[in-house]
Order: structure tokens, then C-alpha cells, then sequence
């Protein structure tokens, strides 16, 4: 069956209206009726080649060998002088640019969610109704804006219930200008995200899917029912094949999903004023043109957009640890925008919305302005260590071609069970290939454990342990958490399941 181009499927989102900036895609009848159960990936036995029958597979496949191998642009030249820890960049293509998408995942979990709800109101409002000259600097000039002709805006509380969002970006450079080299047709979705939000609105998961990820595609408008990278999904149906991959290698429902453009992480950056993101190692790619000296750099722009897209420069080179590395952002772009600075500046909340409407394709069910604030609300008062990025456990194997990562079913299991049990997870300990903790993270005291607390009047005054010597031999505290295992309500993970919370200050790794 003929294949969409990512230029003929963008042109028809966007032509019912050249104003509107959201843009309805509708899910199909399949995804909302009868959606596909169809488990974890299956595994062929080892050494057995994955077969990739049509033509249209192996053209994806070539494109994704020229990415990986750095063949879609020139390559930066670069002078051994660098006065300045700063990133600089090019108007080269390189492989997989559409990083920047990883900033996106704010529009849930930051842009209008840390906002009060009439602010939150008001953006999406003037979103909708295309109002693009006026900024909302302060609830009286959204007040002008009304009594000049405008409608109310609506009253909306945060959405009841849980929340499984899916957030893709795709590869497409439709209307994305010039800097990110030719689009050569087809859409590849390089990120996927899945925000799960509890439905006690407590806690949120936010789970990264590697690119190169072998997952079961089911069968779609435009292709499907083979094994291939996860990544090949978007171009056998658009977002909707997308969702119903990511159903079946999760066993969620998702009844929310957005494709994502990445000039917008460019736009959201210049309107927070900058995201601050730490640095251990040097980072060093000359694909991107990223160069950043260990330290704190507050990243916006161009230097934000480079710093998402470099995956030779952080870790081991490989995408999994690029999404480590993107996480290190993540984090810190959710603390930047519930800072108390950014919820006292109403032009920048705004600013933050508009850059994210304007740069997203949603589904029927996301693209009501009500249903967007809605959500975002029931995050709103959330505690960051209740937010948590966790990349999907996976593995190398024999069966799966050179370079793509098999699914861990088992540890993934664990996760997901957790996710709909609606139970807020742990990772083992923070960080991953690509990041570590922040030496010079500031330390917050724990609110639980009082500093001025009267002294225990049985306590002895010799320094002696009142329990008496510890007993190497003594059986341990079945309570104490283990993999997979619930301690006060939240699933320890598995070692295998890398990430870290909003709360968690680390820096990035670079690649040696």
C-alpha cells in the first residue's frame, strides 16, 4: 500500500485552517474500538534475521544507516580554540535532529500545569481562538482583550481521573526552515513518550521509548504486523499506528496523543529565559557541533535544541544514553518552570504556551483547549520527587539486528504493572549512562526528620547504641525494598530501569 509522505500528511493537518495552531489528527476507529492486545515483542529464536518484506522498509532502514553513521550532512569543522562553554552550531543536518522533542514533554508537565487556573484558561483560550497579537502579561490586559470583543474564557479544574498522554516527534522537517537539512520523505517518530498521570493526580510517570527499540508494529492504515525498530511505527499510520504500538508493549490505554515539531524547543527555551543544565564531563560532537565545558550553562535557543540532539556527544554514544542525557534536561526544565520566578511572570507562562500549541499536531480528544488545561491542572501542586523519567529497560541480543536494543519484558512487566496500578515508582538509584548527580546540588533537608527535636529522655548520655551491637549474621528486614517490590506504597524498580525524578539534580555525562 502506498506510503504518506511527511509533507503530504503535515499538509493536510494543517489545511482546514492557516490561522489555527492546534491541529486535530484523528485516532482511528481501530485504536478507540478494538484496540490490539498483542503483548510484549515477540522473540525469534537467535540468529534468525528479521524480515522487512516490503521496499518501503528497507528505504527506512537505509535512512536509518546514513543517520547513525552520520551521512545526512556535513560535518562541522572545528578549531582547537574554544574561549567560551558554549554550544555552537551549524545549519548542517544530522542524524536524528528531532531530539529536541524531549523538551516538549513540559507542555504536560510544566507549561500550563504550574500556572493557576486562570491563567492556564486564558493561554489555552487565546491559543484556540488564534489571538496572536496580545501578551498575557497580567489578568488585566486578558481583561482588555475581553472587553474588546473576546469571549470569556472558560472556568476549567483539573481533569478528573488518570491520564495516559503519548507524545511523538517525528523526523519530518515540514516547515521547519532550512537549518535541519532536506526532508527525504516518510516520518520516522525518534522520541516517544508516554506521561502517565495517577488518577489521584499524586504522582507521574514519564516512560522514554528507545528509537531503536524491536517491538511487534501491528497492523496499520498504511502497513504494520512485522517486528521492526519502534521508530517505524509513525510511518505505517501516523500517530494513531503509533499509539497502538505503544498499547501493545505497555498493556495501557491511551486516549491522548500529540506529534511534536521540533522548532518549538527553541521558542519554549527563549521564553523561560534559559533551562540550567549541568555539565560533569566535556561534551564534545562534532555532528552536532555541540561543544560544553563541565559547569552549569543556562541553555536556550539553538544551544538547548543542540544539546537534545547530541547523542554521539554524551555517554556511550548510543540513544540510550542520549535519552539519560535528555533527562538531565527534563528534570531541570520541570524545576525552571515551578520555580517561583516563572509562576509570578504571567508573559513568560504565556509565552511557554504559545511556543508549545504552535508547534504540536494532537488528537481529536487532546485538542479542546478545556481538555489540554485540564490536565496540565491535575499537575499542577504535584511534588517533584512524585515525578519520575524512566527510560524502557531493554538489552542487547543476538536476534536483533547490529545496533537496536531488545525489549526487557520482565523488568518492563514490573513497571507497567505499577503504572496501572496507579503507583508511584523508584528507580534504584538516579542517573544513567549519560548522567550523574550533581556534586554541588543543594541539599533539602527532609521534612520528616525535625532538626531541633527534643533529645529522647531514655536515650543514653554515653554514646552507647541503646539496641546494642548490630549482628552481621541477622536475617534482613523483609519490608526493606527490592526489585520489583512495594515499600510504603512505591514500586522499587528493577536495576535495569534507569532514570530519576524531577527533584533529582544531575549533570550530563560526556562521551569520552
Amino acid at each position: 500500500m502506498a506510503r504518506r509522505t511527511g509533507s503530504a500528511r503535515a499538509a493536510n493537518a494543517r489545511s482546514s485552517s492557516a490561522s489555527l495552531s492546534i491541529q486535530p489528527v484523528p485516532l482511528s476507529t481501530n485504536y478507540l474500538n478494538n484496540r490490539r492486545r498483542r503483548g510484549g515483542c515477540h522473540v525469534p529464536p537467535s540468529g534468525v534475521t528479521i524480515a522487512r518484506p516490503r521496499a518501503a522498509h528497507r528505504r527506512a532502514s537505509l535512512r536509518q544507516s546514513k543517520r547513525d553513521n552520520g551521512e545526512r550532512g556535513t560535518t562541522i569543522s572545528r578549531t582547537t580554540a574554544r574561549p567560551t562553554p558554549l554550544a555552537r552550531h551549524g545549519r548542517q543536518s544530522s542524524p536524528h535532529p528531532f531530539r529536541a522533542v524531549a523538551g516538549f514533554v513540559a507542555v504536560a508537565l510544566a507549561v500550563v500545569a504550574v500556572s493557576g487556573a486562570s491563567i492556564g484558561a486564558y493561554a489555552a483560550w487565546d491559543v484556540a481562538a488564534s489571538i496572536t497579537t496580545v501578551t498575557l502579561a497580567s489578568d488585566d490586559e486578558a481583561a482588555a482583550v475581553i472587553a474588546a470583543g473576546g469571549d470569556a474564557p472558560p472556568e476549567i479544574s483539573a481533569i478528573d481521573g488518570g491520564v495516559n498522554l503519548l507524545l511523538v516527534g517525528s523526523d519530518s522537517r515540514t516547515n521547519q526552515g532550512d537549518a535541519y537539512g532536506e526532508d527525504e520523505g516518510g516520518e520516522l517518530n525518534d522520541v516517544t513518550m508516554l506521561l502517565h498521570i495517577s488518577e489521584d493526580h499524586s504522582n507521574a510517570t514519564v516512560v522514554s521509548f528507545p528509537r531503536d527499540l524491536i517491538v511487534d508494529i501491528p497492523e496499520c492504515p498504511e502497513g504494520g504486523g512485522y517486528t521492526a525498530p519502534i521508530n517505524e511505527s509513525l510511518s505505517q499510520g501516523g500517530l494513531a499506528c503509533t499509539v497502538l504500538t505503544v498499547e501493545a508493549l505497555s498493556g495501557l490505554s491511551i486516549p491522548f496523543a500529540a506529534e511534536i515539531q521540533f522548532n518549538g524547543v527553541i521558542e519554549m527555551s527563549n521564553a523561560l529565559g534559559g533551562v540550567p543544565v549541568c555539565v560533569s564531563e566535556v561534551i564534545d560532537d562534532p555532528f552536532t557541533g555541540v561543544y560544553l565545558e563541565p559547569g552549569t550553562h543556562p541553555l536556550m535557543g539553538a544551544d538547548a535544541l543542540g544539546f537534545l540532539r547530541t547523542r554521539h556527544g554524551v555517554g556511550d554514544g548510543s540513544d540510550i544514553g542520549r535519552i539519560s542525557s535528555q533527562q538531565v534536561f527534563l528534570s531541570s526544565l520541570v524545576r525552571t518552570v515551578k520555580s517561583d520566578s516563572t509562576l509570578t511572570d504571567f508573559g513568560k507562562l504565556y509565552g511557554l504556551a504559545k511556543a508549545a500549541a504552535s508547534n504540536m499536531i494532537l488528537s481529536q480528544r487532546l485538542a479542546s483547549p478545556d481538555t489540554m488545561v485540564s490536565i496540565a491542572l491535575s499537575l499542577k501542586d504535584m511534588d517533584l520527587s512524585k515525578v519520575t523519567f524512566v527510560a524502557y529497560p531493554n538489552y542487547y541480543a543476538d536476534w536483533v539486528p547490529e545496533g537496536k536494543v531488545a525489549p526487557d519484558t520482565e523488568a518492563a512487566g514490573i513497571l507497567f504493572a505499577a503504572i496501572q496500578a496507579d503507583q508511584p515508582v523508584a528507580v534504584a538509584a538516579p542517573g544513567g549512562i549519560a548522567s550523574v548527580i550533581d556534586p554541588n546540588a543543594p541539599v533539602t533537608a527532609d521534612p520528616a526528620t525535625p532538626t531541633d527535636a527534643a533529645a529522647d529522655p531514655a536515650a543514653p548520655t554515653d554514646g552507647t547504641d541503646p539496641a546494642g551491637p548490630v549482628d552481621p549474621d541477622a536475617p534482613v528486614d523483609p519490608a526493606a525494598p527490592a526489585d520489583g517490590t512495594t515499600a510504603s506504597g512505591v514500586t522499587v524498580l528493577p536495576d535495569s530501569v534507569k532514570g530519576q525524578t524531577a527533584a533529582d539534580y544531575t549533570c550530563s555525562v560526556g562521551n569520552p
